[in-house]
């Protein structure tokens, strides 16, 4: 097989060679400088390659290098705190060696070649081991990090097993001769290999009262959330990161602007981690692939991200992986697309949009590892339609796939109302699935609760049509109360400041109060109205704006019960 050949052309960062005899997928070193490239089309003689940098500057006859091998990411203890570009490339590290701005042709390994990791082992001498399985364990931060036996070596007997202090690069084990280190590769492109996958029914805790309890994700399943510019996408994904009860956050920040990616690159450190008061990142892998960058590596940056995902999976982690945003990579795909001359199809997007959209979404999984541990990857995808068009190809695909639609309306930000995520649009599959769950580990009633207050919403929005057009005085007594009703489950429940210490999160058995206090208010006030009060009396009771209120408090739980005597004592007053 040929590995050296010459450049043929150059399209942008698509760059045609001939003289070598590549495999799809492998990675090329192109120019004089050695940029970093992909092969994604061969025509007879000719490889087509996509070029991870920017190619200002090649011309034709510049020499071709073929690697034999696929885009790999290496795997291994130091993924956590790190922040890489689309091709894995540690960003602290090539700013150390060059400062702000990095030159072409540079790169670094993914893993500290140097850094020694104290590793513990579990297994021993002449033990027959299977792929995955944990050889031993090396502290990561405050994580327990696995060191399993590479997918690669499907069975063996161990000849040797080491304890002690390590890089990534030495032998720790030696399994039939081949020696074993703390890092892995694998082709990001390839799912990991795992034993089974289960259907998800465990929620995805995330402290957002509109998505716990409205529009719930399970662990292992896969969510949108598409809006247009400006209705707080990053925000809630950002929130995610922070309080949903995964162990690990993957973040890539695929294509988002510069002042978006410096956030979370500043917010982060600082940030702690309830779980163990320490910094959030020191269980976060950012992948910070900006809109500036060339677009090849934007294309890459997901399967990079999905790929660590995976083998913190294989650990028997829960791993949140957040994708912001996919429209950003299809925009890479049809740029790509169109430098190679392929046929458009719907808006010049690729015609296999939808299949690699699919191929990164079916890798969310809940699964028994190669390793025997349950793990899992909850993937969330931002999607970001132009002019907020939810008909636009990227959407439509993207909801083909995935079972939870978080929809972002315009609307609603321009009314002040965040999280911006429409209740009447927005849907979740996996009602049925978490119901049982829901039951068991917060209350028997929570799935009739939220049942309730949907109803009331839907009732609502009918009840608006009326209201515009003849006003709100011209209804019956009873559907002013449900206007009211809706507008606390709107501005008290589903309202949520994700900037306020208290407000921005909320754990489930407090969800499950608050929207307990709804209904106890809803069930009084008709009952009031039975009595014969007046629906002012009713909607302007005290103890209404004291609930408002409680939610920023930081004796928040303690307020909560004050608010639910004052409803039985204002209610009292009023004869009920």
């Amino acid at each position: 097989m040929s590995t050296e050949g010459v450049i043929y052309r150059v399209a942008g960062p698509v760059v045609t060679a001939t003289g070598i005899s590549p495999r799809m997928y492998d990675v090329v070193h192109v120019g004089n400088e050695q940029l970093m490239g992909e092969v994604i089309k061969i025509v007879g003689d000719y490889s087509i390659i996509q070029v991870y940098e920017d190619t200002s500057g090649i011309k034709p006859g510049e020499p071709v290098t073929n690697t034999g091998l696929p885009l790999i990411a290496e795997l291994g203890p130091g993924l956590l705190t790190s922040v890489y570009d689309g091709i894995q490339r540690p960003l602290p590290v090539l700013r150390d060696k060059m400062g702000d701005f990095i030159f072409r042709g540079v790169t670094a390994p993914g893993l500290d070649r140097e850094k020694k990791w104290e590793f513990t082992p579990v297994a021993k001498k002449g033990d027959e081991i299977e792929a995955g399985q944990v050889l031993g364990t090396v502290m990561e931060g405050t994580m327990l990090h696995k060191i399993m036996v590479p997918p690669t070596i499907k069975k063996g007997k161990i000849d040797e097993i080491k304890s002690g202090s390590f890089t990534v690069e030495e032998t720790i084990a030696v399994i039939d001769g081949k020696d074993v280190m703390m890092m892995q590769k694998w082709p990001v492109r390839v799912p990991r290999p795992v034993h089974e996958k289960y259907q998800p029914d465990v929620p995805l805790v995330t402290g957002l009262r509109v998505l716990d309890t409205m529009f719930p994700l399970a662990k292992g399943g896969a969510a949108a959330i598409p809006g247009a510019f400006g209705t707080g996408k990053t925000v809630t994904q950002q929130s995610l990161a922070k309080y949903s009860d995964a162990q690990v956050v993957v973040y890539i920040g695929c294509g988002e602007r510069g002042n978006e990616m410096t956030e979370v690159l500043t917010e982060f450190p600082e940030l702690v981690d309830p779980k163990t008061g320490q910094s959030l990142m020191n269980r976060t892998v950012l992948i910070a692939n900006t809109s500036n960058m060339p677009v090849a590596a934007r294309e890459a940056s997901v399967y990079t991200g999905m790929t660590i995902a995976e083998y913190y999976r294989d650990m028997g982690y829960d791993v949140a992986l957040m994708a912001d945003s996919t429209s950003r990579w299809a925009e890479a795909m049809r740029e790509i697309s169109s430098r190679l001359e392929e046929m458009p199809g719907e808006e010049g997007y690729p015609a296999y949009l939808s299949g690699r959209l699919s191929e990164f979404y079916e890798r969310a999984s809940h699964a028994k590892a190669l390793s025997g541990e349950d793990g899992s990857i909850s993937v969330i995808g931002a999607v970001s339609p132009a002019g907020g068009d939810l008909s636009e190809p990227v959407t439509q695909n993207t909801l083909r796939i995935v079972r939870v639609f978080w929809a972002l309306d315009t609307k609603l930000r321009e009314r002040r109302h965040f999280p911006t995520i429409n209740w009447l649009t927005s849907y979740t599959m996996y009602d049925q699935q978490l119901s049982g769950w829901f039951k068991q580990n917060v209350a028997q009633d929570f799935p009739e609760l939220k049942a309730w207050a949907m109803q009331v919403l839907q009732k609502e929005s009918e009840l608006q049509e009326i209201v515009q057009m003849v006003g709100s005085d011209s209804l019956p007594d009873e559907q002013k109360i449900t206007l009211e009703v809706a507008k606390m489950i709107r501005e008290v429940y589903l309202q949520q400041n994700a900037y306020h210490p208290v407000d921005c999160y909320c754990p489930l058995s407090r969800q499950y109060t608050m929207m307990k206090l709804i209904k106890k208010y809803s069930d009084l006030a008709n009952k009031a109205l039975a009595a014969g009060v007046a629906v002012d009396k009713i909607a302007y009771i005290p103890a209404r704006q004291r609930f408002v209120q409680a939610k920023y408090e930081e004796n928040i739980d303690s307020e909560l019960e004050a608010v639910s005597k004052d409803f039985d004592t204002q209610f009292a007053g009023l004869g009920v």
